[in-house]
């Protein structure tokens, strides 16, 4: 008798259980807040709605002590001389092919400046657009070789010569004192790129022409004007 009581009350104990649990549980009773940790965003919002990232600080770690180096200062970069080319020209058919040729050279030049002087009276239409679409700075100067100096045994291109270092004098002589290099470059020769720079690092003599690795560099003065 006793162990068939003790048989159903072991067989009903778990629902009992259940049936307990049930009645405890009460629906209307709000759920428990789960508690999470505090989440801090690495960014602030700034003007304009706009998401500005925030300093880190050095709380809670050893800031790194400053050392008080002193650096020296910033040598400003030396100023490269202006480079004035002086290039007497005159009309024939390889007129622009031969100007064309020496302005892809003289464009990967710093600081220079194109002194373009014609034979002629008045300046011509082809090397006028020219000028306007060589992207160098350039003066552009005319002046006729007289007839008694057209001999064979004459030196050519004198008057042009002398048109492009008047021009010079004349724009420099109201100026302070400014480093200048200046060279004759005849439109039917061809210059490396290394002979500008031995011409800016070396000082040539004045008054002479000169080797250098890129040829041979006629009557270069480097000049203060």
């Amino acid at each position: 008798m006793k162990s068939a009581l003790c048989s159903r009350f072991f067989i009903l104990l778990p629902w009992i259980l259940i049936v307990i649990i049930m009645l405890d549980v009460d629906p209307r009773r709000p759920a428990p807040q789960l508690t999470s940790r505090p989440y801090f965003s690495p960014h602030t919002v700034g003007c304009g709605g706009s998401r500005v990232p925030l300093r880190r600080s050095s709380l809670g770690r050893d800031a790194p002590e400053k050392r008080n180096e002193s650096r020296p200062p910033l040598q400003p970069e030396p100023r490269l001389p202006t480079i004035y080319a002086i290039t007497p020209t005159y009309s024939r058919p390889v007129q622009k092919a031969e100007l064309t040729r020496l302005a892809n050279t003289f464009r990967q030049v710093a600081q220079l400046h194109w002194i373009l002087v014609e034979d002629r009276a008045t300046r011509s239409e082809l090397v006028s657009s020219f000028l306007a679409r060589a992207g160098l700075p350039n003066t552009h100067l005319h002046v006729p070789t007289p007839r008694r100096y057209k001999r064979p045994w004459l030196p050519r291109a004198t008057e042009q010569r002398n048109a492009g270092l008047a021009w010079l004098r004349q724009r420099h002589q109201h100026q302070s004192a400014q480093p200048g290099v200046l060279f004759f470059a005849d439109d039917d020769n061809t210059y490396s790129l290394e002979l500008f720079q031995e011409v800016v690092a070396r000082p040539p003599l004045g008054g002479q022409g000169r080797w250098v690795s890129g040829g041979y560099i006629p009557f270069v003065h480097r000049v203060h004007f």
